[in-house]
């Protein structure tokens, strides 16, 4: 019986090859190994440039064997075999060891003079010279190709995958070919009339074609195909979804001449920005569409965001509904509150009863507040995860606000808003996003962006203190904090770690592969705090510390206290990443700041320059000149445009699983897209799905397509976009 796509691993490749595949790559059937591309081809008649492999790194090249010795080793038992091989300009060493001459009698024949074959290792050095220590290989049959096909051989392209120390590329090129050859008929997942339009190929010879390409020049066809594939099975899972939304019935949430809403409007003492008022009518406009609002609102750090979710609140309420918002971080939660109710007054306040509902209050307290939210009476609800225990209950839940969404699964999502009928949902972020990622990630979403900012603020200068070249600005740094305190103003200063002797760094930091991860941080809040109490100028001032294991009351303390002045100099972790609000805070200082993710330093820069202060923003480093981590901090330095430096992130780090709940860039669940790169195809396949699931919401005249995305998108893909 043929495979199908949908074949499990097991069946296709065998149950140790399968357990392989899917412990290394998450594979379960034989259409996720067979959209495990080539990254990239070699030609068997082709060298790859020895002297540009990058050290430390595993890599696989194609070489020829120019000589082979084997020896006894002189201090210690046993034999050494060592391989030179070559490119025709560099050269480097093979070695392997054995107990005994006679276990590498085997290699000696394999490994002859003159042979070329692929090897793969990682890339070392021992005495100046490049070497593989046990290299993995697979040699060319030479004597094969020397008495058939030699010239077709050699002008074949040899696909390289993405391999791991335990599956080589050759051993996955393998199970490939054993799929494509026992693969039955494989379902057409595009169109007709867009193959035919776009000139692309059937899905079987892409397939064919990407993974056992008889020339080069058939490549590239393959996988342009598989790239428009993979767009439009996409975006048809996001467009349906939105489709299947929009099928849904919503309570109508109208508001009324002289209501919650038209009453807070009055009352403001400042005019809405262009881009918040605009966004707020088409909020309005959603709120009394028959369908429930799924609506992305993404703007800069003190873009007016809150404010435009606290006028959708306002008029959810005006006909009983309540309103939820669920907030990452206690400190953040405590802050929403205040800033609310600060907004609505004295006079507003009392109608509505903002209530906060989070983890660590009290037990009296707690009940207290929940049986508010179940009785109806408090219309504004803000909390953390608390909101999505079992024991909150709401009367009407009428709209969902998220905040800072990058930092919620999409389970926590999905629990919130099944404890309403349809709820409207409003979804919150101020790390900017490019157009491509939201309309690849939040595709079943509609988007707003608030791009205006409120008038009076002061600017923001940023600067890199690159202690690798210039050591003595670390004293440099914190005079600088000492003349802004002078000045009467206030300082963050923030670190990667809480205390670095205990190794507790803060848990929602954000991680990078690059080579400030083979250290610990130097900085933690503990050990700045006993740093800074002997500083000559600072020592004598109010300085204090703030870090996610604190109890919620003392953390809550403490930025009140920060808010009203009564602190100098604030150390803290990101946990005043997002929300903070103290308008007389002039500087940050981020300690590590290589540590840091772009967007991560692009959310701290924004807790200052919040009111008529200009802000100074000191990005402290060690990473030198040229490395991944210090570009992060230079590309941070260079623009206060939040939107550039989305760009720059997502190509610094990659798009992250773009599906699922899974937010880090380190893995991809695109194969073949980019969504910067492929920016035009990802709008092309976003209207042609458009125009399928207006035709044909249910797929049935597109079994293709249907069975594409059922292979394609795992079940938590699937629940994923349902809970978006």
């Amino acid at each position: 019986m043929p495979l199908r796509l949908d074949s499990p691993l097991a069946v296709a490749v065998g149950d140790g090859n399968a357990k392989a595949l899917q412990k290394a790559f998450g594979m379960v059937t034989a259409g996720d190994l067979l959209t495990h591309y080539p990254r990239r081809y070699a030609n068997r008649g082709e060298l790859t440039p020895i002297l540009d492999l990058p050290k430390g790194e595993t890599v696989t090249i194609v070489a020829e064997v120019m000589s082979v010795s084997v020896r006894d080793m002189k201090n210690r038992r046993g034999a050494m075999m060592t391989v030179d091989i070559g490119d025709g300009v560099g050269r480097m060493v093979l070695t392997f060891f054995a107990k005994y001459r006679g276990q590498l009698e085997w290699r000696e024949k394999e490994l002859r003079v003159g042979r070329r074959g692929v090897f793969t290792g990682k890339v070392g050095d021992y005495r100046g010279v490049t070497q593989f220590a046990h290299p993995q290989y697979e040699m060319f049959d030479d004597e094969l190709r020397a008495r058939t096909q030699a010239d077709v051989l050699v002008s074949t392209p040899l696909p390289i995958y993405p391999a791991t120390a335990s599956l080589t590329t050759w051993q996955i090129e393998k199970m490939i070919g054993t799929v494509l050859d026992e693969l039955g008929p494989v379902a057409e997942p595009l169109p007709d009339e867009v193959r035919r339009e776009e000139g692309l190929l059937d899905a079987r010879t892409a397939l064919e074609r990407v993974h056992r390409p008889s020339t080069k020049d058939e490549i590239a066809p393959a996988i342009r195909t598989l790239r428009m594939q993979e767009a439009l099975t996409l975006q048809t899972a996001l467009v349906q979804q939105r489709y299947l939304v929009r099928m849904l019935d919503a309570t109508a949430r109208p508001a009324r001449p002289g209501g919650l809403l038209e009453r807070f409007d009055a009352s403001l003492p400042f005019e809405l920005t262009e881009d918040q008022r605009s966004v707020g009518e088409t909020i309005a406009a959603d709120l009394i569409g028959g369908a429930p609002m799924n609506r992305l609102v993404q703007g800069e750090v003190g873009s007016g965001k809150t404010l435009v979710a606290l006028r959708a609140m306002l008029q959810v309420a005006e006909s009983g509904g309540q309103a939820a918002l669920i907030a990452p971080t206690e400190v953040l939660a405590a802050q929403h509150l205040r800033s609310i109710t600060r907004m609505l007054g004295p006079a507003l306040a009392p109608l509505v009863m903002p209530t906060l509902l989070t983890g660590q209050m009290s037990a009296p307290e707690r009940r207290k507040a929940a049986l508010r939210v179940a009785a109806g009476q408090a219309l504004i609800v803000v909390g953390t995860h608390a909101l999505l225990g079992e024991k909150t209950t709401f009367a009407d839940l009428g709209l969902v606000v998220v905040d800072e969404q990058h930092r919620f699964g999409v389970e926590q999502r999905e629990a919130l808003r099944a404890k309403g009928t349809s709820p409207h949902a409003l979804v919150l972020t101020a790390t900017p996003i490019p157009r491509t990622v939201a309309m690849t990630v939040f595709g079943d979403l509609d988007t707003s962006v608030i791009r205006t900012m409120p008038s009076g603020r002061a600017g923001i200068e940023t600067f890199v203190a690159p202690l690798a070249d210039h050591p003595g600005w670390f004293a440099r740094v914190w005079e600088r904090a000492a003349e802004e305190i002078a000045k009467g103003r206030q300082v963050f200063a923030v670190c990667a770690a809480i205390d670095t002797d205990n190794g507790a760094e803060e848990a929602d930091q954000e991680r990078f592969e690059d080579e400030e991860e083979s250290r610990g941080p130097k900085w933690g809040v503990v050990q700045l705090l006993a740093a800074l109490a002997t500083h000559p100028k600072l020592g004598s001032l109010r300085v204090a510390g703030l870090h996610g294991r604190m109890a919620a009351e003392e953390k809550d303390a403490i930025m009140q206290s920060f808010a009203r002045g009564e602190i100098d100099l604030l150390v803290a972790t990101t946990v005043i990443e997002v929300g903070v609000d103290v308008p007389n805070a002039s500087t940050m200082i981020v300690l590590e700041a290589d540590r840091f993710g772009v967007s991560q330093l692009h959310q701290l820069r924004g807790r200052i320059g919040r009111g008529g202060v200009p802000g100074l923003c000191l990005l402290v480093t060690e990473a030198e000149q040229g490395t991944p981590a210090r570009d992060r901090v230079d590309a941070v330095a260079a623009t206060l445009d939040g939107f550039v430096l989305a760009e720059v992130d997502l190509d610094l780090r990659g798009e992250g699983d773009v599906l699922g709940a899974r937010q880090s860039g380190a893995k991809s669940s695109l194969k073949l897209l980019r969504v910067i790169k492929d920016a035009d195809l990802i709008a092309q396949a976003r209207a042609i799905a458009e125009d399928v699931i207006e035709a044909d919401p249910a797929l049935e005249r597109h079994e293709g397509l249907r069975e594409a995305m059922a292979q394609r998108l795992s079940i938590e893909d699937r629940a994923a976009l349902a809970k978006n």
